[in-house]
């Protein structure tokens, strides 16, 4: 009975706890946009974005609206900036061609990456294909980035559109290429055959396998290519064969001051200090991304 009563009375033995819950890992590409390279890059593009957004609000003067004040320097009343050759808000044409170039290039840039990924896509579902679509990409990149932008403009003439076209198709064989090299390589993956053997079908296999695995450097590749696409428009506009004057852009109005550089520096430090902000931030945003994909 004495024992019998001291098993009873007894405490419990501690309760075992588990190991401590993990916290859920954070998706790499919330990490790298935390970093303080990406949030430098956030700030300078999203206050290019803001201002091209705002450029009614911020604008005193229309982009096209002339002046009887030529080449006025910065802090001229009622030209902040200044005005340009024509006397025209050199503010106003900054601002408003903020919102030519991100159009362009928001246009442009995914357009080309849609239609690559779609092409990289084809390859990837039969030899024949891909043999097509690979000298399809070769013939694009056959074509030096200034070249195709004359013939393009040749045969459409300056404008929206063709500058849209020309960022588009230099945009197509890089991302067709990328996409279509990491399936090859996420293809032979072990899971992917675990995933074949377990009954999957190819097209299930490729949305919810490859295609999450592949896309990675494909976002890379956005930032990066939103670069090259400014610098494209930039030296269309430059050379005479982008957009239509007078309506502005950050690369006609670094063209237009050239001739004045030595008497009126002011005029290209407006569509300069712009473009370099909002490359820059592009170019900091895109080596966070790769950082953090590679690691």
């Amino acid at each position: 009975m004495t024992q019998t009563t001291d098993l009873l009375t007894t405490a419990p033995p501690p309760a075992v706890r588990g190991p401590r819950a993990t916290a859920r890992p954070r998706h790499p590409y919330r990490t790298a946009l935390s970093t303080a390279r990406a949030r430098t890059g956030l700030v300078l593009v999203g206050a290019v974005v803001l201002a091209g957004l705002l450029a009614p609000l911020l604008a005193g003067h229309g982009p096209t609206d002339q002046s009887g004040q030529s080449l006025a320097g910065p802090g001229t009343p009622g030209h902040l900036l200044g005005t340009d050759d024509l006397g025209r808000d050199l503010l106003s044409r900054v601002l408003y061609g903020i919102r030519t170039d991100l159009t362009i290039i928001t246009i442009a840039v995914p357009a080309g990456a849609v239609l690559g990924c779609l092409l990289a896509l084809a390859a990837a579902a039969h030899p024949v294909a891909d043999t097509v679509v690979q000298r399809v990409f070769d013939l694009l990149l056959a074509f030096p980035g200034l070249i195709l932008a004359l013939a393009v403009t040749a045969i459409l003439g300056p404008g929206r559109i063709p500058v849209v076209l020309v960022i588009a198709l230099a945009e197509v064989p890089v991302f067709g290429r990328l996409l279509r090299s990491g399936v090859l390589v996420q293809r032979e993956r072990e899971y992917v055959t675990a995933a074949r053997v377990g009954g999957g079908s190819g097209r299930r296999v490729l949305v919810r396998h490859i295609l999450p695995n592949a896309a990675d450097p494909l976002v890379v590749q956005f930032a990066v290519s939103l670069t090259v696409a400014v610098f494209i428009e930039g030296a269309m506009s430059f050379l005479g064969v982008g957009v239509r004057p007078p309506e502005p852009t950050l690369g006609a109005v670094l063209s237009q001051s050239m001739p004045y550089l030595a008497q009126s520096p002011h005029f290209a430090a407006g569509p300069l200090i712009t473009v370099t902000a909002l490359v820059l931030g592009l170019s900091l945003i895109a080596e966070a991304l790769n950082r953090e994909i590679r690691r």
